[in-house]
């Protein structure tokens, strides 16, 4: 062989081995100080978990955002001023918070907004004798142990199986493309079209057409990515729980491998959910996102998932209601999802579902950043 050439094989064969023995490295996080201004007590987490938090500060004192900020016409930055007083105390009563965890629950997130506000924006600390004994609503914990007699993960998951129409045909299904309508909270929210990509592959991507442009969040099997308009950062790479909560909806997507998508999986006690019987069971991402789904324990199908992110103030929850099943491919989807979450929610209804039909893998990439 010509030395050159051997040489220059040698070469190719090393750097294509590096490449292989390389991992994609996960893209820097945007944080909430290099976005916003005047970040004092929640810096180093991500701008997308910033945002959650500001919602759980909302859901947990009963206030929205310009109860604490200063809004005018020019943007986000405006939010900045401290002239507003609640903003300071917000600020103070985070550091007291952390604190209490620290020096009383060893640094354990036992003490969270909500655990004294309840939706108020002042702590109730006298008992309410006329509520005294009626019957309490009880929320359910976040986090579920197992319940004793309770059936087996294996029972649950591969009943849940059985449901869709079994193992065989959930792996005969590798795609999908659905196009429906996505309706905000609130009787004056008009529906929108939407549709979803999917692969069995992994990856996933959604688009709201709105009239001020296109809401995307994208997922190609290991990155992802959300696009909308209004947003302080128009195209957002998201990163560590949020990518982990992609990832999970991408999975359970094509559920055909359920059991392997959590992991220290735990069966709780029977519940009820809009007068169903439902199984709780709960497990956890590699990354650390607790989720939690119900079956029904009539159909066997799954009817919600909640699933719960860190943050420096408490958990964020998102859930998912799964409903109005119908048969494609010989596999049931759900046709009717409806998404909470701390700053909104979508009931999103699909209307034409096509399997197995050939995805441009551009659909799945970085999407393009919304018109400003």
């Amino acid at each position: 062989m010509n030395c050159a050439l051997f040489a220059c094989s040698l070469a190719c064969a090393l750097s294509l081995a590096l490449v292989q023995g390389q991992t994609v490295a996960e893209p820097k996080p945007v944080l909430a100080e290099d976005v916003f201004k005047n970040v004092q007590v929640l810096k180093g987490i991500t701008v997308n978990r910033f945002m959650e938090t500001m919602g759980l500060f909302s859901a947990a004192l009963g206030m929205s955002c310009e109860d604490c900020h200063t809004s005018s016409d020019t943007g986000w930055q405006a939010y900045a001023a401290d002239t507003n007083p609640r903003k300071r105390t917000a600020r103070r009563m985070i550091t007291m918070m952390a604190t209490i965890n620290r020096t009383s629950f060893g640094g354990r997130q036992l003490i969270t907004c909500y655990t004294c506000h309840r939706g108020s924006d002042r702590p109730i600390v006298t008992p309410n004798l006329s509520t005294l004994y009626l019957e309490k609503i009880v929320d359910p914990p976040d986090i579920v142990a197992p319940f004793p007699h309770a059936p087996s993960i294996d029972l649950v998951l591969d009943t849940f199986i059985r449901a869709l129409g079994g193992a065989d045909r959930l792996a005969r299904l590798t795609s999908f493309v659905a196009t429906g309508t996505s309706a905000g909270y609130g009787p004056e929210s008009e529906p929108r079209k939407f549709e979803v990509f999917a692969r069995a592959s992994g990856a996933r991507t959604t688009i709201t057409h709105t009239l001020d442009g296109d809401s995307t969040t994208a997922y190609d099997g290991s990155s992802g990515w959300t696009a909308a308009p209004h947003r302080p950062v128009p195209v957002l790479a998201l990163t560590g729980q949020d990518l982990e909560g992609l990832k999970l909806d991408a999975q359970l997507s094509f559920p055909a491998r359920i059991k392997s998508a959590l992991s220290a999986w735990r069966v709780g006690p029977s519940d009820t959910l809009a007068d169903r019987d439902v199984q709780v069971v709960q497990g956890t991402t590699p990354g650390g996102v607790v989720a939690t789904l119900y079956f029904d324990k009539e159909t066997g199908l799954l009817v919600r998932q909640v699933r719960y992110a860190e943050s420096p103030v408490g958990r964020i929850p998102t859930q998912i209601d799964y409903a109005d099943y119908r048969e494609v491919a010989g596999v049931k989807m759900p046709f009717r999802l409806t998404v909470v979450w701390l700053d909104g929610q979508d009931t999103i209804q699909l209307t034409a579902v096509q399997p197995n039909v050939a995805i441009d893998p551009a659909m799945f990439r970085k999407p393009a950043a919304p018109p400003p």
